[in-house]
Order: C-alpha cells, then sequence, then structure tokens
C-alpha cells in the first residue's frame, strides 16, 4: 500500500480507502491483497459490524463504519477526499449483507 492505501490492483487517483478484513483485524487496500498476503480468502465484513469501524480513508487516515461509508456520497465524511465511485462495484466482496451493487 501506500501512503493513501493505493495497491498495484487499484491505484487510480480516487482509490483511497482500505477495508478491514474481518478473519484477521487488517486492513487492506483490496481482497486480491490480502489474498496474496495471507493465502486466504477476503471474509466480507458481517452485517452485525455495519456500525464498527471497519473503513479506512487513506487521505486523512479517518476509520468509518461500513454503514457511514456506504452512505458518504464516495467522498470521506472527515476530510472531503473523493473515493471511487466505482468501489460500489464490489460491495458484495467486502460486505456480507450487499447481494451486488447499492441497495
Amino acid at each position: 500500500m501506500d501512503n493513501e492505501t493505493r495497491c498495484r490492483h487499484y491505484n487510480g487517483p480516487l482509490d483511497r480507502i482500505a477495508l478491514k478484513c474481518s478473519c484477521c483485524d487488517t486492513y487492506y487496500s483490496c481482497a486480491a491483497c490480502h489474498e496474496e498476503h495471507t493465502g486466504r480468502a477476503f471474509q466480507p465484513i458481517p452485517e452485525t459490524e455495519m456500525h464498527v469501524p471497519a473503513v479506512l480513508c487513506g487521505s486523512c487516515q479517518n476509520e468509518m463504519t461500513p454503514a457511514s461509508y456506504i452512505s458518504c456520497g464516495d467522498q470521506c465524511p472527515h476530510c472531503r477526499a473523493p473515493f471511487n465511485p466505482g468501489c460500489k462495484n464490489h460491495y458484495a466482496m467486502y460486505f456480507s449483507w450487499k447481494s451486488g451493487g447499492v441497495k
């Protein structure tokens, strides 16, 4: 990860969040990074933890809950840095209660 949480898989100017994996309680830029570093699949954040901080803004290092991140309008609620709107396409991979896209 770089200093704004970008990785070799997602390194565009708006790619600046990291997600905490449920199985290891560690932030990763993406599921592929988690799998490369641990040898295991990323475990989605369970719905019971949607109000527990598990999303990190790479710009200001502010932690937010998945619920806050999903409803933030693609920008950090703390520093207003823009987030990649395409991340919505991967919600099902990171949040167990999402079956794809935004609900």
